[in-house]
């Protein structure tokens, strides 16, 4: 698949680049297949939606936007997972443009929905394959239960149908649940697992898998790795010696590392942001569970503070419930409203 081209069938959540830099995507009119998306969308952010558009419409009924009502929508859009700078930001543009004017409530989301379009905007990028690389390896990191396997699962099966060829690693050795997670969707997409015993050494099936992977001519290598935060010298030390490991094969790998966060953690989801920028350097985010979450706003609070692509977002179990991140489509699904013309 060449740059920015897709099969027509299916948005992908990546594309082909330059190694480890992500390309923001390019949208122009909406098809049948993505109002399909952005139904799912909405669907699936919808209890985020309504915990945010329902207090909103509680404080219109027609009246002026005074100080009093200003300082109630902040506190709409921190309760609502936003954070603090965001929440301050949007007020102060909606402040500074309609002070004391007669507002409704959809004016107000529709001008939340503009500003949060902004922060997200620069974010929204795609998870980039270097065609000089082969193979293409992304590290996947991730808390135990954030949705990290069934990625990779779902990004397999995507790769596969744009004629990539693929390998998984199952480096989480310490959970033969994962691993054998990654064998039911390594089935499903016809993708080979490399995977050993309970409790093997991480790093070294890393280095087989990177040597089996270039011997047979593969255009990207999948490695999970362990989540296990209550350990996290352990961990860091695993990770670093993972890449280490892997740069004897190539001092170039991983050629992308993404972090897959679970929307329902709210805030603590800035928590695991810091802690795994600190063991390997993230250059993209997976939000996923987006469905299950009221507090979906807080993708905007990590875009505005760590300012990290967000290469995809999931809003559901299904393979095409994993698509890239639209920032205009996010923002207008949070705020309850419809795209625009």
């Amino acid at each position: 698949m060449r740059a920015g081209h897709t099969d027509g069938s299916r948005d992908h959540p990546y594309r082909t680049g330059h190694a480890g830099r992500a390309a923001c995507s390019a949208r122009g009119g909406m098809s049948g297949e993505k109002k399909s998306w952005f139904s799912r969308l909405k669907e699936g952010l919808s209890k985020s939606t309504q915990r945010i558009t329902q207090s909103i419409t509680n404080l219109f009924v027609k009246k002026k936007l005074d100080q009093k009502t200003l300082d109630e929508l902040e506190e709409v859009l921190i309760q609502a997972d936003l954070g603090v700078p965001v929440a301050g930001r949007l007020v102060e543009n909606l402040r500074r443009t309609r002070f004391e004017k007669e507002v409704t409530d959809e004016e107000v989301r529709g001008a939340f929905a503009d500003d949060i379009a902004q922060i997200l905007t620069p974010v929204a990028q795609r998870l980039t394959l270097d065609p000089g690389r082969k193979p293409h390896v992304v590290l996947v990191v991730g808390v135990n239960g954030s949705g990290k396997t069934t990625t990779i699962g779902k990004l397999a099966k995507q790769f596969v149908e744009d004629g990539r060829k693929v390998l998984i690693a199952a480096g989480d050795t310490f959970r033969a649940a994962a691993v054998e997670q990654l064998k039911i969707w390594g089935e499903r997409a016809g993708v080979p697992v490399i995977a050993k015993a309970t409790g093997a050494d991480a790093a070294g099936l890393a280095f087989e898998a990177l040597e089996q992977a270039r011997a047979q001519g593969a255009d990207v290598l999948l490695i999970d790795t362990a989540g296990r935060l209550q350990n996290k010298t352990g961990l860091m030390e695993e990770l670093a010696k993972i890449v280490r490991v892997m740069r004897k094969l190539d001092s170039s790998a991983p050629h992308s590392c993404l972090l897959v966060l679970d929307a329902t953690v709210g805030q603590n989801a800035h928590n695991q942001v810091e802690v795994f920028r600190e063991m390997v350097a993230v250059d993209g985010l997976v939000v996923t569970k987006l469905d299950g979450s009221a507090k979906g706003g807080v993708l905007v609070a990590l875009a505005e503070r760590f300012q990290v692509p967000v290469v995809a977002i999931g809003v559901g179990e299904g393979i095409d419930d994993l698509r890239p991140f639209d920032a205009k489509q996010f923002a207008r699904s949070l705020m309850g409203l419809e795209t625009a013309a």
